[in-house]
Parts: structure tokens; sequence; C-alpha cells
């Protein structure tokens, strides 16, 4: 049975994050609901537990919690924030709503530098993020680090096994973060590590095989690296079995439809047919402005194109599709948790009950970086795998209002030159997503003498890990003048160009 530890999820939304820290350090992670019982844990046979964050409080009547039962499991547990509320609460310690909450950078004192916090100290910088706060710890813990306002930074129970962390070690604001999680994955749990993406590809090719036996799997290849790895990943695992169909939606960048049939006829040859279903989309969409509506209407018409494409194919059953984490995550709680929607995602929200195949989605939860380090691993080109994040619902939700040829044109042409300016600043391979957005304003304008009405573009230029959290890139002005320039010059319709701030949260990245 392969290694594995557990982030029991209470709505945080660094709960991924911290799976995904305990996935670099080698060790496989996945996350549960928070009330998994100990019958569903035990069949996991984890080698530790890791009690998430949450945007609750202990001190609320139903506020979530756990089968009490694991705590006396006998596997190391920590808890995080909320967790370690949550255990000092179960175990009869003493929470109490601070006098004032701790929210931003914080220095702790160790108060003992063994075990979690072995070759670390006396001194550490962390990230804090709480209102309530541990007063008195439970019987059989002491405190292993305080602050001048928190009494109980961190606490352990030794014998049991069990430690709390009132600061988040996952975040990267946290310097030393990882050396904790590593002590307590490798000192205090014992995990022997190792996890790696090739061992991933050798584990999800034998379930993909198990899973389709002898049925062909039809893998919806959109052009982006997520459904890109999805293909290579299932021609590794079941070969010609695996058909991919490519359905230019019409809502693609400017010459993307001819360069994913170069790159997959040519540097990674697969069994793929192109389908052209531009004016279906644009039909579907026509007079839609809200951006939710929009993503399921796309979502339902790609399952549409792909079920008459399924009629020519003898025994296809499945149906592949590149979901991430992130698309899990914002489009509802994860595993059942209690974190908040934040938006639909066309993979995991738009599909209709009467799908009509089974669903295969081998990195469901997988982080992009993952996703492109499994590329790499699989031999896909770097010109595909260091593309940058694009929406599966295309330029769709990045034009705000209704979606037409006459606004995709303009939108095309504004974020190509877009690409094409940002790939002169020297920061470019930081970016995580460089894009343009078309508004649904128009302002004045004077051109030529003359009195102009035309539309706004917004340029959003962001950086990020994983996408979970993003900052806007301070790009330097000449090439924010260059771009505005050209876009307000080149591009017939446009008299404006705004860049956008905000940074995620609050915002998100894309803007619909």
């Amino acid at each position: 049975m392969k290694e594995i530890v557990l982030v029991l999820d209470f709505g945080s939304q660094y709960a991924q994050l911290i799976a995904r820290r305990i996935r670099e350090l080698g060790v496989y992670c996945e996350i549960a609901k928070h009330n998994i019982s100990l019958n569903e844990l035990s069949k996991l046979s984890p080698a530790a537990i890791v009690l998430s964050g949450g945007p609750s409080s202990v001190l609320e009547i139903g506020h979530p919690t756990i089968d009490a039962k694991i705590l006396n499991y006998g596997i190391p547990i920590l808890g995080i924030c909320y967790g370690m509320q949550l255990l000092a609460q179960l175990l009869s310690g003493r929470v109490e709503k601070g006098k004032s909450g701790e929210y931003g950078p914080a220095k702790i004192e160790l108060t003992d530098s063994n075990d979690l916090f072995s070759g670390l100290g006396p001194f550490l910088n962390v990230w804090m993020s709480h209102g309530d706060q541990v007063i008195d710890v439970p019987e059989g813990f002491k405190v292993i680090a305080r602050t001048s306002t928190c009494p109980a930074a961190a606490m352990e129970n030794k014998a049991k096994r069990i430690y709390g962390l009132q600061f988040h070690p996952e975040v990267v604001h946290t310097p030393n973060g990882l050396d904790i999680l590593r002590n307590f994955l490798f000192r205090i749990s014992n995990c022997k590590g190792g996890w790696t993406m090739r061992k991933f590809i050798e584990e999800s090719s034998r379930e993909i095989k198990s899973r389709v036996g002898d049925s062909q799997v039809i893998c919806g290849l959109s052009g982006g690296v997520d459904s890109s790895v999805v293909a290579a990943l299932l021609h590794r695992a079941i070969g010609k079995q695996m058909k991919a169909i490519f359905v230019d939606n019409g809502l693609l960048r400017s010459r993307e439809s001819e360069e994913i049939a170069s790159i997959f006829s040519h540097d990674y040859p697969l069994d793929i047919r192109i389908v052209d279903a531009s004016k279906a989309f644009l039909d579907a969409l026509k007079s839609i402005t809200d951006p939710e509506q929009k993503r399921k209407i796309i979502g339902r018409t790609f399952i549409e194109i792909f079920q008459k494409e399924a009629v020519r194919i003898k025994g296809a059953r499945f149906l592949a599709q590149g979901t991430l984490y992130p698309d899990v995550i914002e489009s509802h709680s994860a595993h059942g948790g209690p974190s908040a929607t934040i938006k639909s995602h066309h993979n995991v929200g738009g599909l209709p009950e009467d799908l009509g195949f089974d669903l295969i989605e081998p990195l469901r939860y997988l982080f992009k970086d993952e996703v492109r380090r499994l590329g790499k691993e699989l031999g896909l080109p770097k010109r595909l795998l260091n593309r940058q994040p694009f929406p599966g619902p295309g330029l769709a939700v990045r034009i705000l209002g209704e979606v037409t040829a006459k606004n995709l044109a303009i939108l095309r042409q504004a974020d190509l030159i877009v690409q094409a300016e940002i790939a002169h600043y020297v920061g470019y391979q930081d970016i995580w997503q460089s894009f343009a957005v078309l508004l649904p304003v128009k302002t004045v304008g004077v051109m030529g003498d003359e009195r102009t009405y035309a539309n706004v573009v917004a340029l959003r230029i962001v950086t990020s890990l994983d996408g979970m959290t993003a900052d806007w890139v301070k790009v330097p002005y000449d090439i924010l003048s260059r771009i505005s320039t050209r876009i307000i010059n080149e591009v017939n319709g446009v008299n404006r160009v705004v860049y956008d701030i905000s940074s995620k949260p609050p915002g998100t990245i894309e803007w619909e």
C-alpha cells in the first residue's frame, strides 16, 4: 500500500496548499472531508493526518469537527490554525476569542526546539491569520512556541504525537514552513517519501488500464497544458484506445487551432480529430451576458459536440478531461468540505446529468506546477508546457458582455499585441498569465481631430505559484505604454487601455 498523508479540510482555501507542500517534500498527500469516519480513514491507512485551517470558530454552535475517535487512532496529527484550536477544544483545553486578532507577519519565540522545530529557532518569522486562540493547552500538552499576544503559538503532546500550530507553515510568508512540515513528516511521522511524477505516471497508468479495460476513451483536447498532459498520459497508458478530439470552439486565441494541430501531428503525434464547431458555440452564446451562464453553456455545448463525435467511435465509453484541483476548489467545496464556492468551471460545473460517458479526470488532484512537471516527464514539447494557463471557456470569459464575432475579433487582435510586447519583459518567465479583457463600456476619445466613442480594453498581468493566489506584476511603464499605443492604433474599435492592479484575493485572475 502506498504511503499517504491526509489533510482533513475545514474549508480553508489553503488546505490544497498544505497538500501541495507535502507533495513537494516527496510524500503523497490527499485531501479528505473533515468529517470522514474513523472506518473510512482506516481503509486509507494514512501515515499521518493534518487538520487544516478554516473560516469557522470552535466557539460557534455547529462548527465543523472530526470523528473524535480519530484522535486515538495512534498516528501523528498536526493541527494548523483552526485545526489546532479544534484539537485543544476536543481534548479539554481552553479556546477564547483573542483581545486582538493576528493577521499577517509575526515573530514567534520557540520554547522547545526538538521534534517539530528541530534545527530551528530560537525565533521564527511566521504568518498568522486568526481571531481565536488557545489560552490553556490540554492535559498532556505543553506550549512549544509563543508570541507577545498569543500564549500558545504551538503545542505538542509528544507521547501521542499530536501537535498544533497557530500559524500557517504552508504559505511562503513563513520562511521555515517547509522545514517544520519536513520535521513532522520525517522526524515525527517516519514517512519514507520518494513520491515523484514518475511514480504518479505508473500509478495512474495502472488505474486507467484497470478502469478502462477494452473500451475506447475520448479525450477532450483544448490545446492547453492540462488537456494536453491528460492526452499524453492516456496515450502512455492505453495507446490507440484513446482518441483525442480537438474542438475549435471559435473562442481561441489567434492562430491557436493551427498551432495545436501542428504539435499533435508532428511534435507529439496522437490519434487526433479536429472539429470546427465555432458556429455552434457562437449561436449558443447569442445574447448571453451572465458569466455563469456562459460557462455552463460552453460546457454543455462542448459535451454535445463530443456526443455527436462519439457515435463515430465504436466502443467509446469514457470521456477524459483536464480538470485540476483549483477548478474543483473554486467550483464547489473540496470533497464536501465547508469552503465557499467561488465560481463554476466548465470542466466541473457545466456537465449535464445525462452525460452519456463515464468521466476520467486523472489530474483532478494535481496543481498546475505539478501538471507541468508531469508533462515534462511524459515528453511533451517545451513550447506547449510553457504556455500560460488559458481558461476552458476561452475568450468568452474575457469578453464582459455578449460574445459576438466582432467582439472576438477585437479581443484576439488586442491579445496578440499583449503577448508580443510582454515577451520583451525581462521578468516574463515569472508571469503566470498576461492577457487582455474587453470591457462592456465605451468611452469618448479623440483620433485624428475627430471624436470617437469606442471600447475599453483592460490588461491583466499576474504572478502566481499555483493559481490559488496571485499578485499583479509591476510591468515597466515603457512596456505598458507600447501595449496601450499599439492596441489603440492597431485595433479598430478601441480608444482606451487600463491596467488591472488587483490581487487574488480579493479578485480572481480572470474577470469572469
